[in-house]
């Protein structure tokens, strides 16, 4: 199975920063230590050309010249540096690639990414591009080049709402937008996705997973997509500190294998990202996201068997 990493995905951040960037190390070297099934790949640069399907020339050029306001930098959290800049492009590369390799092999992965809160014209919340909303637009204009209509569904269960992507594909009807995530949790003003399902403080595994198998029902109802590009937070994690819910490794172990199910039911190809999580112990964060790999190869193996 392959999965798209870059050692740009290790921003340099100031002492004391909230973000855990040393995770993307940690889950590298798990995976290589662990699942050596799993084939890691360099993920490409996006150029502006691919940006622009989801993003303004204007937010493009301002974040790539370093002319990013001091209120927009506040808003996304990192401070402007052309490693930021690279490691956007990369992030968003990385679900590129996943994509495409999801449709050869049936799933793929992003080895960071789920970058939801970057909107056309801003980023925010640690989100500079949202690799999702350029990937799925990139692959509708690919495959329609083939003469083939793509829609995509996008199933964000980051424990926050994936506001940037469902404003980018609001009155797209090619595109659904669903997203689990917490009530109260950031972003305080929420979008509307097509499908927004808001769990209360302290959700555990029993409520979460209804909610998301009354959820996947009724994408199933309303919307066939032809490819699932999933973000696979570790936020909604118990001791997550920006998460609230309560989920344990069961529970998100759970979650994530009834979304590879649904896709695999459907011979959806589907490209997954690691979006958030934020644990006190980053070593449980990895492990979260260690089992969500677990899961996926599980069912990449199914799509090499069902081939042969």
């Amino acid at each position: 199975m392959r999965a798209f990493y870059s050692g740009q995905f290790v921003l340099p951040l100031p002492p004391g920063h909230r973000f855990p960037m040393s995770r993307y190390a940690m889950l590298r070297d798990r995976l290589q230590e662990q699942l050596p099934a799993v084939e890691m790949d360099p993920a490409p640069r996006a150029t502006d050309d691919e940006l622009a399907l989801a993003h303004t020339p204007e937010w493009i050029a301002a974040v790539s010249e370093g002319r990013v306001s001091p209120q927009a930098i506040r808003e996304i959290g990192f401070p402007w540096s052309e490693a930021m800049v690279e490691r956007s492009r990369r992030s968003t590369g990385a679900t590129i690639a996943a994509c495409r390799a999801a449709f050869t092999g049936g799933v793929a992965a992003n080895m960071a990414g789920g970058t939801h809160h970057a909107y056309a014209d801003k980023g925010s919340g640690f989100c500079v591009f949202n690799d999702a909303a350029v990937a799925a637009r990139l692959m509708q204009v690919e495959q329609a080049r083939a003469g083939r209509l793509l829609r995509v569904a996008m199933i964000d269960l980051d424990v926050h709402q994936g506001n940037g992507t469902a404003r980018i594909f609001q009155g797209d009807p090619s595109v659904f937008t669903l997203s689990v995530h917490g009530q109260k949790n950031f972003p305080f003003r929420k979008e509307a996705s097509d499908l927004d399902v808001e769990l209360p403080d302290g959700c555990g595994d029993t409520d979460y997973l209804a909610a998301l198998e009354h959820a996947l029902d009724e994408l199933d109802r309303r919307f066939s997509p032809g490819l699932v590009i999933y973000l696979a937070g570790a936020d909604p994690f118990e001791r997550d500190r920006l998460g609230r819910l309560k989920l344990s490794f069961d529970g998100l172990e759970a979650r994530d294998r009834r979304v590879f199910d649904w896709t695999w039911q459907r011979r959806i190809p589907t490209a997954f990202a690691m979006a958030g999580g934020y644990a006190s112990d980053i070593a449980e964060t990895v492990q979260v996201q260690l089992g969500t790999f677990r899961v996926a190869l599980d069912y990449w193996r199914r799509w090499q068997n069902a081939a042969r």
